[in-house]
């Protein structure tokens, strides 16, 4: 049986789920793939702290250079993190013949493109399973499964953190600081959580998955991204009155010439099956010509999940080396020189409903101001409420439109905002479903 070498660069938490499934379910593994897969050496600048895991013979160094210039190791997992020191080793391996795979979304988004041009050039594999939905299979959905589909629209959630604290709201009426500090203490948020509350985690993650879908060059600069600190209570428990939920939602759409690329929160209905996707799971549908709606579930981050999904980028790429055959399936699901560059679609030529309110003041004509500047701007209001909630002497007005466009809203909401019957800035929340005009 053939012995397929690994190392592993990095010694936290996914690199250490890592050793622990090469480890633990070793026979399992050999019966799947046909080969030994062997962890040869692990690279962590801490090599004293206890894991609590027997690695048995395999080496615990200091210098990734160790496992980088083995001539040896075949496979390398980089769970470093980051987009220096770990871009800089990765590059590095695919240079020195490697395969490597990785689950590090932030460095495939932002630099990606170099990494696959790196391992074209050295004819090695770069796998990324993990980088996106955890456990969730969508890298392999859509490079191999929906081959033979045009992918017409995607829309997922792809940050627990961001799920745990908008269920927090919505389960308990927590605000949110309060849902972070809790999201905090239970793992689900670091201490530092702009990458997540701000949405550019899940940015990451759908530049990669649109550029999987429609074979074009991975762009994380031009999606809109729009985080959760500004969702209140107020905002979710009049979703819940309207029929609606409030998800931090990924969504890709094709278009003729462009791609629709936008991280936001978004009011969902409830019918829609992501509504009910809580807590620190992860989920996204994909909309396909040939198969309709396919849905994918399941943990998004955590220790074994990130790793068995490292473990099955592992697994193909042994199956590669012992069948003879090098880059069987292309890193981005296209042959590199069908891979194109397409354009974004500008934020402010989305069509779409929207989710408007004002903190109105208390005095006759105010309703009739905001929807006539509305008006004037092209847009249709759906529905109208307003309840006699008074917070500081100020009323709540909530709108619900019609389809508009994303221009109209923001020159509209402007307008609104320097006339003296509003305080402070209005709340605007896209709506996700299928229109009913």
């Amino acid at each position: 049986m053939e012995k397929i070498n690994i190392g592993i660069l990095g010694y936290g938490v996914v690199g250490v789920g890592v050793a622990k499934l090469l480890k633990q379910k070793k026979q399992l593994l050999e019966d799947r793939t046909g080969a030994v897969l062997y962890l040869k050496t692990i690279a962590d600048i801490d090599t004293t702290t206890d894991r609590g895991l027997d690695i048995g013979d395999t080496q615990l160094v200091s210098d990734a250079n160790l496992i980088i210039d083995d001539p040896g190791i075949d496979i390398i997992v980089e769970t470093i993190g980051g987009e220096t020191i770990a871009k800089a080793f990765i590059l590095k391996a695919l240079e020195n013949k490697k395969h490597v795979v990785t689950a590090n979304k932030a460095l495939l988004a932002g630099h990606g493109n170099d990494l696959v041009k790196t391992a074209r050039k050295n004819l090695v594999d770069l796998a990324f399973e993990a980088s996106t939905g955890g456990c969730m299979p969508i890298i392999k959905s859509l490079r191999e499964s929906l081959v033979a589909n045009d992918i017409k629209s995607m829309s997922g959630i792809l940050n627990g953190t961001c799920n745990y604290i908008l269920t927090k709201i919505s389960k308990d009426g927590s605000e949110f600081e309060t849902a972070l500090k809790d999201a905090q203490e239970l793992g689900y948020a670091e201490a530092e959580p702009s990458l997540d509350i701000d949405g550019f985690d899940t940015a990451h993650k759908l530049a990669i998955l649109n550029s999987l879908a429609h074979g074009m060059e991975i762009n994380l600069n031009d999606i809109h991204v729009e985080g959760i600190r500004n969702i209140t209570p107020v905002d979710i428990e009049f979703a819940k009155e309207f029929g609606y939920t409030i998800k931090l939602l990924a969504i890709g759409k094709i278009h003729k010439e462009h791609v629709e690329a936008r991280v936001h929160p978004t009011m969902i209905p409830n019918s829609n099956p992501l509504s009910y996707v809580d807590t620190s799971m992860n989920a996204i549908v994909i909309d396909a010509d040939a198969t309709g709606q396919t849905m994918l579930y399941g943990h998004g981050a955590g220790m074994m999940p990130t790793a068995s999904a490292v473990l099955s980028d592992i697994a193909d790429i042994a199956r590669n080396i012992i069948s003879g055959t090098k880059r069987r399936v292309p890193i981005l699901g296209y042959p590199e020189d069908n891979i194109k560059p397409i354009e974004i679609l500008p934020m402010e030529e989305l069509y779409t409903r929207y989710y408007l309110r004002f903190e109105a003041q208390d005095h006759p004509g105010v309703l009739s101001k905001i929807s006539g500047i509305l008006g004037e701007n092209n847009i249709s209001i759906k529905s109208v409420h307003q309840k006699g909630r008074k917070t500081n002497g100020k009323v709540p007005i909530v709108m619900i439109t019609h389809i508009a466009k994303e221009a109209w809203v923001q020159k509209a909401l402007k307008e609104i905002s320097k006339t003296d019957s509003v305080v402070g800035d209005p709340v605007v929340i896209r709506i996700e479903e299928a229109a009913q005009e």
